[in-house]
């Protein structure tokens, strides 16, 4: 097996190089190898991938894969307009739910956030046009990701600007550094280190992607 500490890779026993990270779990594996840095179009998964990033702050995002499918249920798959209109009895509900992480005010947020949402698909005609709007230029990145480049990157330009957008529209638990493993996990950035087997699929998925338009919806 190789050395992740030096490369960030690991060839696992079926000879297919990986992210290091990839290989650590066989959860973290299937969520590597399935879903991590392909590019997403849905307003449905793009909200849950933004509130679960802001859950895991502070826990290891093996404790969030885990508990998803307990979170889908607890917020009704997180479709925007539903997770919007829950109130008081629901958060005191959400709290009890050990199936989640019973934070309060991460709870809050969620319900905060589907509010935020729906005003940026006003405004945008879908949240996947607001954030593919900041796709990160090519000429901003390194031709090679690389270990090294990625620990020592944990925020990007692209990640701080969101933020901080994100914070004055009014949204909770989206600091640069929740926004840009969001970003990562949402395929606005391809950050697979290179050699991993799935860094060319998902580049290819990216050149083939449609980036949706910004359609106002509002007169």
């Amino acid at each position: 097996m190789e050395n992740a500490s030096k490369s960030g890779l690991i060839t696992d026993n079926d000879n297919i190089a990986r992210c290091g990270w990839g290989s650590s779990h066989a959860d973290y594996t299937r969520y590597h190898d399935n879903e991590w840095g392909f590019p997403v179009s849905s307003d449905t998964r793009l909200f849950e991938k933004i509130c679960l990033e802001g859950f895991q702050a502070g826990l290891s995002w093996l404790t969030i894969l885990r508990k998803r499918e307990n979170f889908r249920t607890a917020f009704h798959g997180f479709k925007i307009p539903v997770v919007a209109r829950l109130g008081e009895i629901d958060v005191e509900r959400l709290v009890q739910d050990a199936g989640i992480i019973r934070h309060r005010g991460k709870i809050k947020s969620t319900i905060n956030n589907a509010n935020r949402a729906l005003e940026l698909q006003e405004e945008f005609g879908s949240l996947a046009a607001y954030f593919w709007l900041h796709e990160p230029d090519s000429d901003d990145r390194p031709g090679h990701i690389t270990w090294d480049w990625l620990i020592k990157n944990p925020v990007s330009p692209q990640s701080t600007a969101i933020s901080k957008d994100l914070k004055k529209r009014g949204w909770s638990f989206v600091g640069p550094t929740t926004v840009y493993a969001f970003m990562q996990a949402m395929g606005l950035v391809n950050d697979h280190i290179e050699g991993c087997h799935c860094r060319e699929r998902a580049e290819n998925l990216r050149k083939k992607f449609i980036r949706p338009s910004p359609v106002k919806t509002s007169s």
